[in-house]
């Protein structure tokens, strides 16, 4: 193992002093870059024999220039190119439509290149048409570019004619309507209507005013409408009925109380329904009714009508939908049909137990409120803490 160590030791220690005697050789020429390809620093070791020894250098190297008779030829062979690629998108320097491409530089070419023109009426300094000056006569443009390589320069010019664009298809028609009405406008301008086109060769021209999309929108508008009035309306439904089953729920204890202590007193079923209507109707002249006093009416008028009595409970409990008054109209049935002995306690009961079921369903709610309420107060809570959190981590920083 440790011969092996050695051996590559030597190796390595025999290759660098190989490459550095190769590289320390005597040299005559320093290397220029070729054209274009700019200025170079490299470093040398310098000795003079008695006066200097081993001692580092660092020349900058300019690169290759022309000769006069190359600079020529480079000159001409850039403008030949120039030719093809100023032309762009356009077939010729007789008829230009589109954008000249006035290029700085030819690639593989250490030639920069400005450009200048006898007129920038229509043509910019950049080779772009102001396709607003232009005309269908044409404009003559001499554009002129400066080769320079160096202190040395060249001239390039071409003549272009600059046009405007040829417009084709729909393009092409809709200026050529144009161009009419523009002739309708001139000879009626002392008039107040300007008669449009009519005729495009020998074919006729229809003018009509542009559709309102406000009918459309007006239509959308209607659709959502549609869709959304019964949605809204059975949502309503639905908010009605909570509503009404929360009243009757809220008004069955004190009913069933009232109910019980007027059964104690002897009175009748019928009597006591009708004098818990009475008093309802003393008490309340300038209320809105209460739900289950109006389906207490209803029953009353069922009896009258000459409904039994009986059923008319039955109906009076499926007419509220809620569980508990569905017990108490089978109750009151039942009872009718077996006798009332024993209804007043009964009824007592069922009282006791519907105050305590108001008072569950109001725990729930109270629970419910607090429970909406978490969300504003974290809101809160946050805000608090980026008052106070932010103003003090800014001050830190600084």
């Amino acid at each position: 193992m440790r011969k092996k160590m050695a051996l590559i030791l030597l190796g390595s220690m025999g290759l660098a002093l190989a490459v550095t005697i190769a590289g320390r050789g005597r040299i005559q020429f320093a290397e220029r870059n070729s054209y274009g390809e700019g200025t170079k620093t490299e470093a040398y070791t310098v000795s003079v024999e008695g006066l200097l020894e081993d001692r580092n250098l660092q020349l900058e190297i300019p690169e290759r220039v022309y000769t006069e008779k190359e600079l020529a030829e480079v000159f001409h062979t850039v403008m030949e190119q120039l030719d093809t690629i100023i032309l762009g998108e356009n077939e010729s320097f007789d008829r230009v439509e589109k954008d000249l491409n006035l290029v700085s530089r030819v690639e593989d070419y250490p030639i920069s290149i400005r450009w200048q023109m006898d007129s920038y009426e229509v043509l910019g300094i950049d080779g772009k048409i102001l396709k607003e000056k232009t005309t269908e006569k044409g404009t003559l443009v001499e554009i002129c570019g400066i080769l320079s390589y160096g202190e040395r320069e060249a001239m390039y010019k071409r003549t272009v004619c600059v046009y405007p664009e040829t417009k084709t298809g729909d393009a092409a028609v809709l200026a050529q309507i144009q161009e009419l009405f523009q002739r309708q406008e001139e000879a009626s301008r002392e008039e107040t209507k300007i008669a449009l086109p009519d005729m495009l060769d020998g074919k006729e021209i229809r003018w009509e005013t542009p559709s309102d999309k406000k009918g459309l929108v007006i239509l959308l508008l209607g659709a959502v409408f549609a869709i959304y009035l019964p949605v809204r309306e059975r949502q309503k439904e639905k908010e009605n009925e909570k509503r009404r089953r929360e009243q009757l729920l809220c008004d069955y204890p004190k009913l069933v109380a009232e109910f019980a202590l007027l059964m104690e007193t002897g009175m009748t079923m019928r009597h006591a329904w009708e004098k818990l209507l009475l008093q309802y109707d003393s008490q309340n002249k300038y209320r809105q009714e209460r739900e289950v006093y109006k389906e207490m009416r209803e029953t009353h008028r069922e009896m009258q009508s000459g409904i039994p009595e009986a059923e008319s409970y039955e109906r009076f409990g499926k007419r509220c939908a809620v569980s508990e008054y569905r017990k108490f109209g089978a109750l009151l049935s039942q009872n009718l049909r077996k006798g009332t002995k024993g209804l007043s306690a009964l009824l007592r009961m069922e009282s006791i137990q519907a105050t305590e079921n108001r008072k569950n369903r109001a725990k729930r709610k109270a629970e419910e409120a607090g429970t909406k309420l978490l969300v504003p107060m974290f809101a809160m809570l946050g805000i608090v803490l980026v008052v106070v959190i932010v103003p003090a981590f800014w001050s830190m920083q600084i």
